[in-house]
């Protein structure tokens, strides 16, 4: 278990709980620190100095814990093997390879006569030919192939820090993940549950304002037997999809499992004390009748007739007794025209609701007193919003057309290439799970004089939410970072930002790579990147039906991975067509992302001179888990600029797709409406924030640590954490950027 905890830590932070044990380690940390540096990390200067004052044979086995922790991040803890044995070099001819492979295949005895037999019906089957598909050679044949990287100063280097001691470390990572103010994705949200087993009887975050949150950590509590925090039904009912390992989103049903009479009781015993309070709570039920019926079913709340207002849960679930939701009185007064009157029932009953629904109200009101009422309900109630709410408003409101002038960011990747002229508005819808659809806008232009106010209305109550620090040095390279309205908007790994985050590209050589092991069954992903002009007209592609173009070449198809398998791509930057660039892994058969043992995606950058394997660790920018519902993933695209300068955008989408045969050539069409809607649309990054901190009286200046950090505390922004900061310095990297969102 202290394993466990020490690896979220260093995943989390990167930050090494240093041992308490006092010693002579300065040759066991600096042997680290070499081993480090080969996977692209290194010590910083505090971290080494600490670990030198510690047993050497305690830092020996720290730094073997922290080696594995830091490969798995970067994806060097498996075997990446490419199909093609030089690739880059020697991939052949699409046409000539498959050609070579059907006639190995008629030559082979055993093969043959399926092979005619679906010659005979016109088709070429590439499954069937044995030497499609399978590594022909060993993983350490492929190394033999390939010279040593030679190393170079754009290479990565991820610095890790010292930490304090472990519980320490494990108590304030908690107290961090608990109190976010933006929604967790998976990946953390079980990190979260192994920290709350621990810390359940520990010191706990002021609020815990996230619902599926609060649900990991109730389960917690319940399980050591600590008080629940619960103020609404619905969080009871996370609560059991917590404890059947279920959806706390909701989003997915449950399949409930029948709770423990210990545990029935306290769920029933919560359900009751809210009703109590508060009997209106029971609009909240038919929101997820279907849920609370099956719920009901494994609770028996008529076997417990002390708690008389539970079981009235359950009557308004099966339709016994009414208890009309708030939307449904909202839409009942909204059809009978009175907007003013909606308004007014959520600003008193649920003012984020309203916030929520502002568009519709605003569009929907009549020029006038009606309209002033809906905006004057929303000035009445900003200060009773939850800033992740404001922040997301202010969002959607740059966005949407106007019928007069409105406050609208400049798009952070500078460019005069626009699309066909006449294109009509597109409405970009991305869910919870990263599944995202593009449809026609078909709604009326928001009022001008209407965003305008509501613009300066969600600036002004931001801004005197924030924290306002003295100092405040932001690296250049943050200021276009997405600010995480969702923690849905990011996948977990290395070098990952937010869901419309732009990070400049430098490098001659762009390698993609993917990385699959299948569980159970066959399963063949394709890695494909897309080529699309200004106009987001498809120029070319590379996968396994087009091996090598001028932009590059795919290392080969790969269709099996008992023991794991992988596929790269590579471009040279210079010699793409197109501007933009669209990385995808499809789904050609098999297990999902969701069922595969592992399933991750990155990309490296390298100069041309620079040689190594196809999979070099110190050349890794990005590493992110696929872990999405669909079939096909979109994890970014490449974007050139009009000054010729490369950009990754960020999306982080998981695709539908269909359940087998998923490729490029049929989805082009898909993908270009799809990233047109997204490129086009302007994220709230950090530098709006930092712009209301420096309207609130921030000192606020761009440092790139080239020269020396100022002697006093400040408050730092970047990509990474820097050395040299004051004692006291606040620190906000995209790891705990959710921390900069106001309460």
């Amino acid at each position: 278990m202290v394993h466990t905890l020490e690896r979220l830590v260093v995943r989390h932070t990167h930050r090494v709980p240093v041992p308490s044990r006092k010693g002579q380690g300065a040759a066991a940390a600096r042997q680290f620190d070499i081993a480090l540096m080969s996977v692209g990390f290194k010590l910083s200067g505090e971290l080494f100095t600490a670990l030198s004052g510690c047993e050497e044979q305690t830092v020996t086995a720290l730094a073997a814990r922290t080696l594995e922790t830091v490969r798995e991040l970067v994806g060097d803890h498996v075997r990446h093997n490419a199909y093609f044995l030089r690739f880059p070099a020697g991939v052949p001819d699409t046409v000539e390879f498959w050609t070579e492979c059907l006639v190995k295949a008629l030559a082979d005895e055993e093969a043959r006569p399926l092979v005619l037999d679906r010659l005979g019906d016109g088709v070429l089957d590439l499954l069937t030919l044995p030497a499609y598909g399978r590594y022909p050679h060993t993983y350490e044949e492929l190394l033999a192939a390939h010279d040593e990287l030679v190393a170079a100063a754009g290479d990565r280097v991820t610095v890790l820090h010292p930490g304090g001691a472990l519980l320490d470390e494990v108590s304030a990572l908690y107290l961090a993940l608990a109190g976010s103010r933006t929604p967790l994705g998976d990946e953390h949200l079980a990190d979260l549950a192994v920290l709350a087993k621990r810390q359940a009887h520990g010191p706990q975050p002021a609020e815990i304002p996230v619902r599926e949150v609060r649900a990991v950590v109730n389960k917690a509590r319940l399980q050591a037997g600590a008080g629940l925090l619960v103020d609404t039904v619905t969080d009871v009912l996370r609560l059991a999809c917590a404890l059947s390992d279920g959806d706390v989103t909701l989003a997915q049903p449950t399949r409930f499992r029948a709770p423990s009479r210990p545990h029935r009781r306290a769920l029933l015993a919560a359900l009751d004390a809210v009703v109590a309070g508060q009997p209106a709570k029971l609009a909240d039920v038919p929101r997820h009748r279907e849920a609370w019926k099956r719920l009901g079913e494994r609770l028996h709340p008529h076997e417990y007739p002390q708690w008389p207002h539970a079981a009235e849960v359950f009557a308004v679930a099966r339709g016994e007794r009414r208890a009309p939701s708030l939307a449904g009185r909202v839409e009942a007064l909204l059809a009978a025209g009175e907007v003013g009157g909606a308004a007014g029932l959520l600003a008193a009953t649920a003012p984020g609701a309203l916030f929520r629904a502002l568009d519709r109200l605003v569009r929907t009101a009549a020029e006038g007193p009606e309209r002033e009422a809906v905006l004057a309900a929303a000035e009445r109630t900003a200060g009773q919003v939850s800033g992740r709410v404001l922040l997301s408003l202010r969002e959607h409101v740059q966005n949407r057309a106007t019928e007069g002038p409105a406050d609208r960011t400049v798009p952070t990747v500078p460019t005069d290439r626009t699309g066909p002229e006449g294109t009509a508005p597109r409405r970009v819808f991305v869910n919870r799970s990263g599944g995202a659809w593009v449809t026609e806008e078909t709604r009326a232009a928001l009022p001008g004089a209407a965003a305008a106010r509501l613009t300066a209305l969600l600036d002004a109550e931001v801004r005197r939410r924030l924290d306002v620090p003295e100092r405040v040095l932001v690296d250049p390279d943050m200021l276009d970072v997405a600010l995480p309205l969702s923690g849905r908007a990011a996948a977990a790994g290395l070098g990952t930002l937010p869901r419309g985050s732009v990070s400049r590209i430098e490098g001659e050589l762009l390698r993609f790579f993917t990385y699959w092991k299948q569980t159970r069954y066959s399963t063949d992903l394709d890695l494909t990147a897309l080529l699309m002009d200004a106009g987001y007209d498809t120029v070319g592609w590379l996968s396994y039906t087009n091996l090598a173009s001028v932009e590059g070449a795919h290392s080969g198809d790969v269709t099996d991975a008992p023991d794991g398998a992988s596929e790269f791509i590579d471009l040279r930057l210079g010699a793409v067509r197109g501007d933009f660039i669209v990385p995808q892994v499809h789904v050609y058969s098999g297990e999902g992302f969701d069922r595969l043992d592992e399933s991750f995606f990155g990309f490296m950058l390298r100069g041309a001179e620079q040689g190594g394997r196809p999979f070099e660790p110190r050349t890794v920018r990005m590493k992110s888990d696929l872990r999405g519902p669909g079939r096909i993933a979109l994890p970014l695209v490449f974007q050139r600029d009009a000054e010729g300068c490369w950009h990754a955008r960020w999306l982080h989408l998981h695709l539908r797709g269909a359940p087998s045969g998923n490729r490029v050539e049929e989805n082009r069409v898909t993908f270009a409406v799809l990233v047109r809607g997204l490129v086009e649309r302007t994220p709230l990054t950090v530098r709006h924030l930092v712009g209301l901190m420096a309207g609130a009286g921030s000192r606020t200046e761009l440092w790139d640590g080239r020269t020396p950090a100022p002697g006093e505390p400040v408050t730092y922004l970047g990509l990474e954490r820097p050395e040299g900061l004051a004692a006291g310095s606040r620190v906000i990297t995209p790891g705990n950027l959710r921390d900069l969102i106001p309460a």
